[in-house]
């Protein structure tokens, strides 16, 4: 009698035992889509911000339309007044660009566009952006524009796009030499 008690006891425990690991094995499977949904929802939200000084860029979709339409023309030739698309001026690029992806007339000179466009400052720089240089002919006045490729939040400094009149189509950086001292200020298009 006393086997068949332990036995049972023993059967008791092994079958208690057994659906807890089954449940162990169930919850891992189920947290694993969790996890993976966790990750999904982070990368929605690159950043996190509160506060007022955020100027929230709505039109995401939009923006990376402009910037991959901007990168197709990266080597394209400069030829002063050429307003693309085989070959560009600088307020050519700029205006082809936001004309065939945004149907939206900007301004026909980087004085102009300077001019007619949202004056925002430095730490509400986003990508879609222009930026605008003075131009070895300009004087102190606006001579040049470019896109805003990125911003770097830590140091201020922010890739461009840009007809240069020495290479074409490419990107350039706001820390370079010939750059950061003819910065002049940003617009954004509205």
């Amino acid at each position: 009698m006393s086997k068949k008690i332990i036995l049972c006891v023993v059967l008791l425990l092994v079958s208690s035992l057994a659906p807890s690991s089954a449940k162990r094995k169930k919850t891992a499977k189920k947290a694993a889509p969790q996890t993976e949904q966790r990750y999904q929802e982070i990368d929605n939200y690159d950043f996190l911000y509160s506060g007022e000084d955020y100027i929230y860029q709505d039109n995401y979709a939009a923006i990376d339309n402009l910037m991959d339409e901007a990168f197709k023309h990266i080597g394209a030739r400069y030829r002063s007044g050429a307003k693309g698309p085989s070959a560009f001026d600088c307020s050519g690029f700029t205006s082809y660009v936001y004309s065939k992806m945004m149907n939206k007339s900007i301004g026909a000179s980087s004085r102009d566009q300077y001019a007619r466009n949202t004056p925002i400052r430095n730490d509400e720089l986003q990508t879609g952006d222009l930026v605008f240089f003075t131009s070895p002919n300009s004087g102190r006045s606006v001579g040049h524009v470019g896109i805003v490729v990125d911003v770097d939040p830590a140091t201020g400094s922010f890739d461009f796009i840009h007809a240069s009149s020495s290479s074409g189509v490419k990107v350039s950086n706001s820390r370079d030499g010939y750059y950061s001292r003819r910065y002049v200020g940003a617009r954004r298009v509205n």
